[in-house]
């Protein structure tokens, strides 16, 4: 992360706070009045970029763009921190274009060494990701003016020998065969990398020349993984038309619990699609994400002003049990992603679950979505709380479920319960903290 100096022209402020030893003390913040370039460094998004003079960065006007491979049915809060920065620059005046890489995609995506035997995908299946990428970028950039573009389009009629000749013959390969993933690749003891994949540098490159050529584009918002494959384009368009474009790589978000990224490659991903994670297990991740993380999690992810989340972190530091930071990530993140509704729904859920509410105050399609979360048991005539704790897996016996039931470990609908009874309409059955079982 960056640490910049606060500039002269901040408008100063003091903030109480406790010190180690005994009594409080007086702490300048400075707040209000950040330029663009200046609250991109404070929430730690500048990681590599050719952009000698970030100050640039304050004119609006500029044209940029991003791209993704459609390398899985969703994109992931991997991608989501750079869309949410695009999203800033967007806000900040410039124009951007957003691009799906459904001929990166087909040549076999980002050789990046981490899977070596990656396969071909089904060209059906790619034409699908590439509508669905589509989606959530439309989604993820509502009420604002982009354009969308699909690599396909301009690869599609390329010829190959004039591709060659135009584009390939001003490509220099040296600084990909310096990349230490090639070297392992290709060296003793490697398995070895094909052309497609060999070439996935050169038609990045060249994504970056068109957009230049066609649309204006002068930046390449990328990870700093990317920044590699993204110089190429900017090579290009020096060599070939005599032009100046830049790269501006983001960090990559890191689990400061873990130490793993967010993304696609790592287990338990957590994607953007509702139907591969439900926007109440989304919400619950950012919900249940670490103290050490949240701040920054709250800089990459939201749109809340500097004074707001130093705010939070103030409120998070003297009651860090309330939780109100990770509070206010998951409401925002929640929102910008599925949208108000969907909040209001997993709040509900989440509501019952946790504050002891009643299941049959959820409407139709909140209780559909907390069936998907905990397991469900069908009301039937003459069920018992010991007969759903058994059907529901809660219990192993009906033995267990008596014990359960006479030691008060169980509630149903948020009240406890000490003798067994029917169950006569839309119930919640909570064991212990955190295990449940839906009754409808």
């Amino acid at each position: 992360m960056y640490f910049v100096s606060p500039p002269s022209h901040y408008l100063p402020c003091f903030r109480e706070g406790r010190s180690q030893s005994s009594g409080f003390y007086l702490r300048l913040c400075y707040i209000n009045n950040m330029t663009f370039s200046e609250e991109l460094q404070w929430r730690g998004l500048v990681g590599q970029t050719t952009i000698e003079d970030l100050t640039e960065l304050d004119k609006p006007g500029k044209i940029f763009y991003i791209g993704a491979d459609p390398s899985a049915n969703s994109m992931t809060i991997g991608n989501l921190a750079a869309m949410v920065t695009c999203a800033r620059f967007i806000k900040a005046g410039h124009k951007g274009i957003i691009l799906v890489g459904g001929a990166t995609c087909m040549a076999g995506g980002d050789p990046d060494g981490k899977d070596e035997t990656r396969a071909k995908i089904d060209l059906d299946v790619i034409n699908s990701r590439v509508e669905r990428f589509k989606a959530q970028y439309h989604q993820l950039f509502r009420g604002m003016d982009i354009n969308v573009v699909n690599n396909y389009d301009w690869f599609k009629d390329i010829n190959y020998i004039e591709f060659l000749r135009n584009i390939g013959w001003h490509f220099s390969m040296t600084q990909l065969l310096d990349r230490d993933f090639v070297k392992k690749r290709i060296g003793v003891g490697g398995k070895g990398i094909n052309y497609a994949e060999f070439s996935y540098s050169l038609i990045q490159g060249y994504d970056f020349l068109h957009l230049y050529r066609r649309y204006g584009a002068t930046i390449q918002i990328c990870g700093v993984d990317q920044f590699g494959n993204s110089t190429s384009g900017m090579r290009l368009i020096d060599k070939l038309d005599g032009g100046h474009a830049d790269v501006f790589g983001i960090p990559l978000v890191i689990n400061k619990a873990t130490g793993k990224k967010f993304g696609k490659s790592e287990a338990g991903a957590v994607w953007l699609d509702p139907t591969m994670t439900s926007p109440y297990q989304f919400y619950q991740f950012w919900l249940n994400c670490d103290d050490a993380g949240v701040i920054d999690y709250l800089k990459v992810y939201t749109f809340l002003s500097p004074e707001e989340i130093m705010d939070i972190e103030k409120q998070q530091g003297e009651n860090p049990g309330a939780r109100i930071a990770q509070k206010r990530l998951a409401e925002e993140v929640t929102r910008y992603v599925h949208g108000d509704k969907a909040l209001e729904s997993v709040q509900h859920v989440t509501g019952v679950l946790f504050g002891d509410g009643e299941a049959d105050k959820l409407n139709g399609d909140e209780l559909t979505a907390l069936a998907r979360e905990i397991p469900k048991v069908d009301l039937t005539d003459g069920l018992t709380i010991i007969g759903a704790l058994t059907a529901s897996g809660l219990a192993k016996s009906n033995g267990e479920a008596r014990r359960l039931v006479r030691e008060g470990a169980v509630k149903v609908n948020g009240a406890k319960t000490n003798e067994d009874g029917p169950l006569t309409g839309v119930s919640l059955i909570k064991k212990g903290k955190n295990s449940f079982a839906l009754v409808c």
